[in-house]
């Protein structure tokens, strides 16, 4: 039976050996509780690092600790200290997560924590190879395991996989300074859907794939070989339901149940009634914004000193990644920073922050939420940030005001929070000041649209979605309504080719017979290409058309010498047996001048790209142009030459990566039908790889065979992924 396998970094389970004992204590993280629907009952897995490191591990406990694993669902992967310090503390956070959060001054390029990520994210495939069927479901998390998908793919091509990043995905300009940004890549189109918090990171994504790996990308689905990757964006929720129900219990505790913190929080507020109680809980991390936090306040109690004893600051810092020098001179700069300003700023009764560096337990976080009159989260890059939905959840009478950083992932969701930019002190100042006085009605009205949306969309929801849209991808869910040709197909289409008296072949070339190349020119036939068209042309009964939409100069130098029957410039001119080109169609050219200086216009003002003048076409070729750019050239010139041809007799013709503009009565499937009038044809087949092939496979029979190379809609009855398919193809009929 087919089961689910779920990769992290770190397992849901903490394991803890003392005096030659072990403790294995289920994790209460926003993943582990996230991920409860999915890691349930017997037919699911959880693979992932224990948290002891080999040299800590007495090889006497080694199979209590799979056992006691085992009964949690789960299997580790072994790392040896100098791995963890390569791979977490080295790639994954001197280099990933730097890079990701836009810190590039403290982003380390070290080859030898590259080459131990690249190490240890082989071993966390090899476990799962060792632990899984070809009809598992796989789901990756997060930047420690980016390699993972195309590793595990390589062995196991037919399992579906999937891939969530919990971080940003940073911009095009960012993520090429990566060294191994290629690798990266790769790596991630190993799955087969690739999750986001927020569609800003699928875009920077989506965007670096076209730029730096030249794939085809539609909306949101990436082209790559004979697969379709499917990306797109899940915000993560949380678990609604116990931080409301927490808020709830706390709130009928009596007196003797409530916990020091709480106590002395309530003598705090009974104290000084009029005082707003500011609330800040961030690990201690320089993507929190905790120093500009601390700077921002300071400029508040100076912009409006009347505030000045009747706010304080409670700054929860949890401590993180404390070996990281980074993080040590960010500890030792917040510490001063909240120093210096207490001892210039407090009174005798009156002491502006109070500071926390540690974790609490989760009744103490409960404390702090149900008590804090306002919530102010200002990292300067985040995710996500579940601790402003956290917040919001524990406001059981709907009051409390949420301030909230609009470069945090949840800002998207959380518009009816105060929103805005941390590097920006005024707004922040006059935002505190908005919501301190903001009025009880106004606070519950926003903080009620927030909690229903929460509510509905909470973590369980978001695991749910992201397998659901998995499975429906893993189904077979296709953009395209053709069929895959199959081996069997192929043998079939074969049978019918032997049999046949009368053979009709229309075969397409760029794209089709051979791949793209940024100079046209230069995408000339090679020897096997000719050897398969001469056996091809040789065979008895058969009749062979090269049917292209290039110019008839080029065709006459590539294949005018091997008397190939070619129709060129999309059914203009035909070529029959070696002789020289001749008009297939009566067409116009005097529309060209009136659209030349307007492509010129375009290259003008779009490096890269160049113009193609046929006798009776003119293509705007855009493949080495910036692929953003050029899309949106293109998009532009669809535009002003729609306006311009009017009614004029002339059609615009998108292909892959090029703009032509033709006259409308000509088109492959005319010129297709034309030929196909000629004679008793039993066998026709046609193959193509554009929008330009598609008049050709509407305009035959339904007893041909149409092919379309790639995975995109298409009138054809059937696909093949690549040029290397076709020649196969070919090449089987050929024989």
């Amino acid at each position: 039976m087919s089961k689910t396998i779920i990769i992290s970094n770190r397992l849901p389970v903490q394991l803890q050996i003392s005096d030659g004992g072990l403790n294995a204590i289920p994790s209460v993280g926003g993943l582990a509780t996230g991920m409860k629907s999915v890691h349930s009952g017997g037919e699911s897995l959880w693979i992932g690092w224990s948290g002891l490191t080999e040299e800590d591990t007495p090889p006497s406990l080694e199979q209590e600790i799979d056992k006691a694993l085992e009964q949690h669902g789960c299997a580790k992967v072994n790392l040896t200290t100098k791995e963890m310090e390569g791979f977490y503390f080295g790639f994954s956070n001197r280099t990933i997560w730097p890079l990701f959060h836009y810190f590039l001054e403290y982003t380390e390029f070290e080859l030898e924590f590259w080459n131990i990520y690249k190490a240890v994210n082989q071993k966390f495939a090899d476990a799962i190879i060792a632990h899984s069927n070809e009809g598992d479901t796989i789901w990756v998390h997060d930047y420690q395991l980016m390699l993972v998908p195309q590793m595990v793919r390589q062995k196991r091509p037919n399992t579906s996989i999937g891939f969530f990043l919990h971080i940003p995905f940073p911009s095009y300009e960012i993520f090429r300074t990566l060294p191994w940004r290629e690798e990266i890549l790769e790596g991630l189109l190993g799955s087969d859907l690739i999750g986001f918090h927020t569609y800003d990171y699928e875009r920077h994504f989506l965007s670096s794939v076209r730029r730096l790996l030249g794939l085809e990308v539609s909306f949101n689905d990436i082209y790559l070989d004979n697969r379709v990757i499917k990306v797109d964006s899940f915000p993560m929720g949380i678990d609604y339901k116990k931080f409301k129900d927490a808020a709830i219990l706390h709130g009928q505790n009596t007196k003797e149940k409530r916990s020091n913190l709480q106590m002395k929080l309530d003598n705090h507020k009974a104290a000084t009634p009029d005082t707003k109680l500011i609330l800040s809980i961030d690990r201690l991390d320089y993507s929190k914004g905790i120093a500009k936090r601390i700077n921002a306040f300071e400029y508040f109690l100076n912009k409006y000193p009347e505030y000045k004893e009747k706010v304080r600051l409670i700054i929860l810092a949890v401590p993180s990644r404390s070996n990281v020098p980074q993080y040590q001179l960010l500890k030792k700069e917040i510490d001063e920073l909240v120093g210096r300003m207490n001892g210039e700023l407090s009174t005798v009764n009156w002491t502006p922050i109070w500071y926390f560096y540690r974790s609490l337990p989760f009744e103490n976080l409960i404390d702090l939420y149900t008590s804090s009159d306002i919530a102010w989260l200002t990292p300067l890059r985040d995710g996500m940030n579940l601790v402003a939905k956290e917040y919001i959840a524990t406001r059981i009478d709907k009051t409390g005001v949420l301030i909230l950083s609009e470069m945090a992932g949840s800002a998207y969701e959380m518009n009816e929070a105060l929103l805005i930019n941390p590097n920006n002190f005024e707004q922040q100042a006059d935002t505190l000041k908005k919501a301190i006085t903001m009025p009880r009605e106004e606070q519950v009205a926003r903080n009620m649209f927030l909690q229903n949306r929460l509510e509905r969309y909470n973590v369980e929801v978001w695991a749910n979605e992201f397998m659901s849209s998995l499975n429906r991808k893993s189904e077979g869910e296709s953009t395209h309504r053709s069929k895959k040709m199959s081996d069997a197909i192929l043998e079939k289409v074969n049978k019918e080719y032997e049999v046949a008296k009368k053979r009709l072949l229309f075969l397409d070339y760029d794209g089709t017979l051979t791949g793209f190349h940024k100079d046209p020119q230069k995408a000339s036939p090679d020897e096997e290409l000719y050897h398969l068209l001469d056996k091809l042309q040789n065979q008895k009964d058969t009749t062979l058309y090269l049917i292209s939409g290039r110019d008839k100069q080029t065709f006459t130098r590539w294949f005018l010498p091997k008397k190939y029957n070619m129709i060129v410039e999309h059914g203009v001119w035909i070529s029959k047996n070696g002789e020289e080109f001749k008009l297939l169609e009566k067409v116009k050219g005097e529309w060209m001048e009136k659209i030349k200086p307007v492509l010129e216009s375009f290259v003008d003002r779009t490096p890269g790209s160049f113009i193609e003048e046929k006798n009776y076409s003119l293509a705007w070729h855009y493949r080495s142009t910036d692929p953003d750019f050029g899309t949106k050239r293109a998009t532009e010139l669809n535009t002003v030459l729609t306006s311009l041809i009017g009614n004029d007799d002339i059609s615009v013709l998108n292909g892959n990566k090029v703009v032509e503009i033709k006259s409308s009565n000509v088109n492959k499937g005319r010129a297709s039908v034309r030929i196909l009038g000629e004679g008793d044809y039993d066998f026709v087949l046609a193959i193509g790889d554009d929008w330009t092939d598609e008049f050709m496979f509407q305009e035959l029979p339904d007893s041909a065979v149409t092919v379309k190379v790639g995975l995109k809609k298409t009138q054809a009855k059937y696909h093949v992924e690549s040029t290397k398919r076709v020649r196969t193809l070919l090449k089987r009929l050929a024989t």
